[in-house]
């Protein structure tokens, strides 16, 4: 049947016919989805098995504990190591014309 004959014959059915065609096209296509999502999900099964024993679960290595270097005189709880982004108290004594040695911490 060509595309132009199955277009009239859609036009030439009533709304019943059309719904019940539409609750066909929907009950198959669910059917057709759950039979590729039941393969795909033990493909992915096995999948799973396999790269268990693919990889191997080892830890991290420990990385030593970081000491601060760096101390808030205004607040002595405030600390900074020196990595990672310098604290908003360091960078607005930096401002003020201080250096980064002025706010080390003595005895390290």
């Amino acid at each position: 049947m060509s595309a132009l004959s199955e277009n009239s014959d859609l036009k030439s059915k009533g709304i019943d016919d059309l719904w019940q065609l539409h609750e066909q096209v929907v009950a198959k296509l669910a059917r057709e989805l759950s039979m590729k999502r039941a393969r795909l999900e033990e493909r992915l099964h096995k999948l799973g098995s396999v790269s268990k024993v693919i990889t191997s679960h080892r830890q991290r290595r420990p990385y030593p504990k970081v000491l601060p270097r760096y101390r808030n005189p205004k607040n002595p709880a405030e600390t900074w190591s020196g990595r990672g982004k310098q604290p908003r108290w360091l960078t607005a004594q930096l401002r003020s014309g201080k250096k980064v040695n002025d706010f080390l911490i003595r005895g390290q």
